[in-house]
């Protein structure tokens, strides 16, 4: 079997997935050179020494260290620290391996290559297989002026919230921006957390930031109209995005490509007060990403619920307070953690097996 291949297989049983294209393939041979590939066919996804990679290929310690380091600062392999040693591992096509080689800015020409195959890919199986489960990996929160005292809001409903309860937070560039240029929405508001954050700041993909810059990065977001989504869990979310329809791969999924479970939406629905509506198509033209709003007869907004995404965009950008944030009638449940999230589509996408056989390499 071709080495990309079996790479790509490996990548596969990720629950992001990595199904076949021949757009992928040329992706991995810009990115990886095939000593790269031999490396990563003995890594897995939770991380490992050099020394023990060193040994799997029979290679010199330094010579293999030597390559780690150089895929890790292209954003090509993560790290962090555990037990006093550096371990490196794969990383998943997303949030990964199309992300972090744009987050320093792009602009080269092997980066718009790059911008145009992973579009392909998008079409070309890569999103449909993001969202190939019942069980989406991410979800969109409320922008939190579109909050008020009559929802019943839990912690991981809040994006402030979960930013406060960080340990550490990376403030980058959003990747999907950066690739396809197609909007002019502030690119400097993504969120990353915990032992990935560090490892992008450290290598010169992000930089750290403190509570007050990122949540001033949500407020950002929320005035250009930006949908904030995060990992569906209701702990430990590693990212909080903010997303366009036009660029992002998240909401592409669902709102260009009809993929439902892209992402999930909030568990919360728009609502119009007719008695309040003046009919000002603000929050048609300018705030709702998902065409979830459309004016009646008697020219005030109707939304349609099983169009709307929960993110509140409308709520937050009506001048007259007409509109507000309903519970919606059927909520997905939210996922614990992580663990529980990717052992959920895992078993959807009958993968775990395979996952698992990666992470006792």
């Amino acid at each position: 079997m071709d080495k990309y291949e079996e790479f790509r297989k490996i990548l596969d049983s990720n629950p992001a997935g990595a199904p076949q294209s021949p757009a992928f393939d040329e992706i991995l041979r810009i990115l990886f050179s095939e000593e790269d590939i031999d490396l990563l066919l003995q890594m897995n996804f939770s991380g490992k020494s050099s020394d023990d990679i060193a040994d799997a290929v029979s290679l010199p310690s330094d010579k293999v260290y030597t390559m780690l380091e150089s895929m890790a600062d292209k954003g090509l392999v993560f790290h962090r620290d555990k037990g006093g040693k550096r371990l490196y591992g794969i990383l998943p096509t997303i949030p990964g391996l199309f992300e972090f080689p744009f987050m320093k800015g792009g602009g080269s020409s092997m980066h718009d290559k790059l911008a145009i195959l992973w579009n392909e890919y998008k079409h070309d199986g890569q999103a449909e297989a993001f969202a190939g489960n019942p069980t989406p990996l991410m979800r969109v929160i409320p922008v939190g002026k579109s909050l008020d005292t009559k929802n019943v809001v839990y912690s991981y409903d809040e994006a402030a919230t979960i930013i406060n309860n960080a340990d550490y937070i990376a403030l980058s560039e959003c990747a999907c921006r950066v690739s396809l240029k197609k909007c002019d929405k502030p690119t400097d508001v993504c969120l990353i957390f915990g032992y990935i954050g560090k490892y992008l700041v450290e290598r010169g993909f992000a930089k750290e930031a403190g509570k007050d810059e990122a949540l001033q990065a949500l407020d950002r977001a929320e005035k250009a109209g930006l949908v904030h989504s995060s990992t569906n869990t209701k702990e430990g979310a590693g990212v909080i995005c903010n997303c366009c329809s036009c660029c992002c791969t998240i909401l592409r999924g669902r709102l260009e490509l009809g993929y439902k479970n892209s992402f999930a939406p909030s568990r919360f629905a728009a609502y119009s007060d007719s008695s309040t509506c003046t009919g000002c198509r603000i929050c048609i033209d300018e705030r709702c990403p998902a065409k979830a709003i459309e004016l009646n007869e008697s020219n005030t907004a109707v939304v349609d619920e099983d169009k709307c995404i929960g993110c509140g965009l409308c709520v937050s950008g009506c001048p007259s307070t007409a509109m507000r944030l309903i519970d919606r009638k059927e909520v997905i449940e939210t996922p614990a953690n992580g663990q529980e999230l990717g052992f959920k589509v895992l078993s959807e996408k009958n993968k775990l097996q395979a996952f698992m056989a990666n992470l006792k390499k």
